[in-house]
């Protein structure tokens, strides 16, 4: 849920979210991105992204198959890429070039 509402800051407080954070990330072998699987995981995200409209489904909100371990830049990736001023596929390097991005590993 990209906005903080009232809400989605009470759900994200809430025991059982926290309970269920913490239970998925004790599942997660060794502990690394999902995604990539080079880095260390950093948050638990909502395969299926929480809404206003869905925010009070737990199959949707602490159903561990709607959650996937990530790393901070995959994370971003996934969940900023449709606002993203840049087409996908590319990125800027630290020149501040635009060159293309290494190919995204999943996690399948």
């Amino acid at each position: 849920m990209r906005e903080h509402t009232a809400e989605a800051k009470r759900f994200y407080n809430s025991a059982k979210w926290k309970k269920c954070r913490a239970s998925y990330i004790d599942t997660v072998d060794g502990g690394l991105c999902e995604h990539c699987n080079d880095e260390p995981g950093y948050i638990v995200d909502h395969i299926k992204e929480i809404n206003s409209r869905n925010i009070n489904d737990p199959y949707i909100t602490l159903n561990h198959n709607n959650l996937q371990y990530l790393c901070l830049e995959c994370h971003n990736t996934k969940t900023f890429r449709k606002y993203s001023a840049i087409r996908e596929g590319f990125m800027f390097n630290e020149e501040g070039e635009l060159v293309p991005k290494p190919p995204y590993k999943s996690k399948k």
